[in-house]
């Protein structure tokens, strides 16, 4: 078996069975549903707020009030942007109903059902028409596509001409002690609390092996470019952790 970092990203499956790899994801999501939000606090010691926060920052600044919000999950983002970008509509769609039925819980707990619509869809064949978003955004996402290029290329279409892509994904720091520290408590200490609170031993060790194996900084850039997107660039955070990726179609 080759290492996990020689593998393609659309290698790494959540429980390794015949099941294709988005099948895998929904079932893993649909499993962690109950659990991912208090997961996530405690587990990233609220620095995912502050890359969201980074996110939005730029997506404000590109005027975009109709927007996409894919993998959207149990709807933090979709819920950040309804409440920080004055006139803005979203339409967050994901693959996981359990995720998605935390999310309308949120949304209608933060009286947002007028600017938040939550949709079941798959991100590689979007049921929307071409060209009819501002923006789209997606958090901690895309490592999750079975096909990269094509989920991708699908927000590409759905896109206005000039409309921007906003990519948070985490990334491996290349400095000491930050790259020691990540690959410890990625591999180690998230998977074995993952278990313990979630009761799904692979969905954390999952994490770990896909941002692992993730075609981060200049090759996603590519990657984006590839499929049609223009000046495409990559923002580290939290000292390489984590990046933001932004660009225009």
């Amino acid at each position: 078996m080759r290492p996990i970092m020689e593998k393609k990203i659309e290698d790494i499956t959540p429980y390794g069975n015949d099941k294709a790899k988005k099948e895998q994801v929904k079932d893993m999501f649909d499993n962690i549903a109950g659990t991912y939000d208090l997961l996530n606090k405690t587990l990233s010691f609220g620095i995912d707020r502050l890359w969201r926060k980074t996110m939005l920052k730029h997506l404000r600044k590109t005027g975009a009030t109709k927007i996409l919000d894919v993998a959207t999950g149990t709807g933090d983002v979709a819920i950040a942007i309804a409440q920080k970008i004055n006139n803005s509509t979203v339409m967050a769609v994901d693959l996981s109903p359990g995720m998605l039925k935390i999310g309308e819980e949120k949304v209608n707990k933060a009286g947002l059902t007028a600017k938040i619509a939550l949709q079941e869809e798959d991100c590689e064949n979007l049921s929307f028409e071409t060209g009819v978003y501002d923006a789209a955004t997606v958090a901690f996402g895309v490592r999750n596509f079975e096909h990269l290029e094509q989920g991708l290329s699908e927000m590409h279409r759905v896109l206005k001409k000039d409309g921007r892509i906003f990519v948070l994904e985490f990334s491996k720091p290349k400095t000491f002690p930050f790259k020691q520290l990540f690959n410890t408590y990625f591999r180690y200490v998230l998977p074995t609390a993952g278990k313990l609170m979630s009761k799904d031993d692979r969905a954390y060790r999952y994490l770990f092996e896909s941002a692992t194996a993730f075609p981060e900084g200049d090759e996603f850039t590519e990657i984006l470019e590839k499929v049609g997107f223009e000046n495409a660039i990559c923002k580290p955070l939290t000292f390489g952790i984590c990046s933001l990726y932004i660009a225009k179609k």
